[in-house]
C-alpha cells in the first residue's frame, strides 16, 4: 500500500508540471471567422470631423495626437486641467510660425514696400480677428472640442477661440510636417487676403492719433472700464478719451483688440471711415 501510494503521488506531481492542452474553441454552429466589434459611433464621428478638416485645409496628419491637441479647448479636458493637453502650447508655436510665413509672403509679394508698410500689412494679416475669419472660412468651429458650458455659450463662434485654434492648427502642421508644409498651408489660406489689400492699412489707434495731432489735440488716452467672461477667456471694455470729445468705448478679447475697437468707434463717430483697419 505504501509503494502504491508513493507511485500515485509521483504521478500526480508529474501531471501538475505537464503542459496543459490547448483549449478547444467553442463552436457556435458556423464556420465563419469571428467578426471584430464595430467601433463606437463617437470615434467614427470624430474621424469624419478630422478627415473633413484635413480635406478643407489640404493637409493630412501623420500624428493624430497633434491635431487632437490643436482642437482641444481647456474646457473640454477632464480631471486636473493641464494647459499642456489643450491647444495653448500649439497656439504659441503657431503664432510665431504664422508670423514668419506671412512675413516671407509679404517680402516676396511687395519688393518695393518699406519696412513700415510691410509691418502694417503683417499686423493686419496675423491679428486675432483675421485668424478667426480664416477659421470660419475652413469651418474650424465645428471641429473644436469644447466643454458643455463653453459650447452652450457660443464658444464655436467666439473670435478669440477661433483665432487661437487657427494658430494652434498651424503649429500642429509645423510639428507634423515641418516648416515647408506649415508655410504652404499659410499661403493657401492667406494669399488671397494678402492680394486683396490695396494698400498698407493703418490700424485704428494709429489713425486716431494722427487725426488728433493734425487738429492740435493731445494723444488719445485709453482706460479699461470693464471686464467680463471667465478667467481663461475674458472680454475687455476699453474707453478712449480725447480732449473736447465724448469718450468712445470698444470691446475685445484682449486689451489691444478692445483699444482698437474703441479707436475705431471714435473715428467712425467723427466721420473718418477710410484708410485704417480695426486691427
Amino acid at each position: 500500500m505504501r509503494r502504491r501510494s508513493r507511485a500515485t503521488t509521483k504521478a500526480a506531481t508529474s501531471d501538475e508540471s505537464a503542459p496543459l492542452p490547448a483549449a478547444t474553441p467553442v463552436k457556435d454552429g458556423s464556420d465563419a471567422p469571428a467578426v471584430a466589434p464595430k467601433p463606437r459611433a463617437a470615434s467614427k464621428r470624430r474621424s469624419r470631423v478630422v478627415s473633413g478638416l484635413e480635406g478643407r485645409i489640404g493637409y493630412r496628419f501623420k500624428d493624430l495626437k497633434l491635431i487632437d491637441s490643436a482642437l482641444t479647448h481647456i474646457s473640454a479636458m477632464t480631471g486636473p486641467r493641464n494647459p499642456a493637453g489643450s491647444y495653448q502650447r500649439l497656439e504659441f508655436l503657431g503664432d510665431h510660425v504664422l508670423g514668419l510665413a506671412v512675413s516671407d509672403m509679404l517680402y516676396q509679394a511687395f519688393p518695393k514696400a518699406n519696412e513700415g508698410d510691410l509691418s502694417r500689412r503683417l499686423a493686419d494679416l496675423v491679428r486675432k480677428e483675421t485668424c478667426a475669419d480664416i477659421a470660419r472660412a475652413i469651418e474650424l468651429g465645428s471641429a473644436i472640442k469644447l466643454g458643455p458650458s463653453e459650447a452652450n455659450s457660443g464658444g464655436r463662434q467666439r473670435t478669440a477661440i477661433l483665432g487661437d485654434v487657427c494658430e494652434a492648427l498651424i503649429g500642429a502642421v509645423y510639428l507634423d510636417g515641418g516648416y515647408a508644409e506649415a508655410a504652404a498651408l499659410v499661403e493657401r489660406l492667406w494669399a488671397e487676403r494678402m492680394r486683396k489689400a490695396e494698400g498698407p492699412p493703418r490700424d485704428a489707434k494709429t489713425m486716431l492719433q494722427e487725426w488728433a495731432q493734425a487738429r492740435g489735440l493731445p494723444t488719445p488716452v485709453y482706460r479699461e472700464v470693464g471686464r467680463t467672461g471667465p478667467h481663461h477667456d475674458p472680454e475687455f471694455r476699453i474707453a478712449v478719451e480725447l480732449r473736447d470729445r465724448t469718450p468712445a468705448e470698444g470691446m475685445g478679447r484682449s486689451k489691444r483688440a478692445a483699444e482698437q475697437a474703441a479707436a475705431a468707434a471714435m473715428l467712425v463717430r467723427e466721420g473718418v471711415t477710410a484708410g485704417w483697419s480695426n486691427g
